[in-house]
């Protein structure tokens, strides 16, 4: 798509001649990114009666901060939040929201095996951009990696309860804040996706629970969960779609909300667009899916 096509984009879109999804799966079809579609259709949002804002150029606006497209009235609050367990135990994560003194939904956001890195601290910074206060609890206090066997390493470490032990943690201290009003969401990907359902089981605080990738519930586990599930997978995973239709098949019976999306073709982390698995279509529209799943739920 050309620059001139591009512009004439924006234009169908301010006048309303495409939905937001066909805007945002055009624009990142054509930019390459999703970070820079979601940069471009911020843009023009904010202004819908000026002329079509220019392309971002990616190239020039640094990694850590790509995605912060958040309304210009509006700032974008980041920074690490400091919090304790029962036994009084410190941890931390990252925290992301927008200002304003209006309490808003919180979402937990579960890093993968890697750490808590500048991927899952761009998803945060994502979700707080659409109005969200985002948490990403730092399960690994500090160590961040790119390699495999460390990454194998530090989350057999972790282990299952102590996790969601953390995560529970982490959504006790956003209680007692002020900007929160007491609706929390939680998401995840590959380790994360799994200590999101396990959360979700253990954890009555949570309302809507969307993980992409992890290990899937048992059965018997999943008839414990009442938070609405959507989860994501593609047929390419080393993870079996069964094992997904099973725990879905379990959580219908329970009476519990859910829709799994199996994504033909595409392989394990489809979302992380800082690894080669990437898959634009599909993760844009995860991104979708999972923005109308906490709307409705939170």
């Amino acid at each position: 798509m050309s620059r001139v096509e591009l512009m004439e984009l924006v234009r169908e879109f301010q006048v309303g001649g495409v939905s937001r999804r066909q805007f945002l799966l055009r624009a990142t079809a054509a930019l390459g990114s999703v970070v820079a579609a979601n940069t471009l259709l911020a843009a023009c949002t904010a202004n819908p009666n000026d002329s079509p804002p220019p392309v971002v150029d990616e190239s020039q606006t640094p990694a850590t901060e790509s995605a912060t497209a958040v309304p210009a009235a509006d700032e974008l609050i980041t920074g690490i939040a400091t919090y304790t367990r029962p036994n009084g135990e410190e941890l931390m994560g990252y925290l992301a929201y927008q200002s304003g003194n209006e309490p808003r939904a919180a979402i937990i956001v579960i890093q993968e095996w890697w750490g808590l890195n500048d991927h899952i601290k761009d998803v945060a910074r994502r979700l707080a951009a659409e109005g969200y206060v985002a948490l990403a609890p730092d399960l690994y206090h500090g160590v961040v990696t790119t390699e495999p066997d460390e990454a194998r390493k530090q989350a057999m470490a972790l282990g299952r309860e102590e996790a969601v032990a953390e995560i529970q943690a982490a959504i006790d201290y956003l209680k007692t804040e002020a900007f929160t009003n007491g609706r929390f969401g939680i998401t995840g990907f590959c380790m994360g996706g799994g200590l999101t359902l396990q959360t979700a089981a253990n954890s009555p605080d949570v309302h809507a629970a969307v993980p992409f990738y992890g290990s899937p519930l048992s059965a018997s586990e999943a008839g414990q969960v009442t938070a609405p599930v959507l989860s994501f997978l593609g047929t390419r995973d080393g993870i079996p779609a069964s094992g997904y239709e099973t725990m879905h098949a379990a959580l219908t019976q329970a009476g519990v909300p859910n829709k799994f999306q199996l994504y033909d073709g595409t392989q394990h982390a489809f979302f992380n667009d800082t690894r080669a698995s990437y898959d634009a279509e599909a993760a844009m529209d995860a991104w979708l899916q999972m923005l109308a799943w906490f709307e409705t739920n939170l």
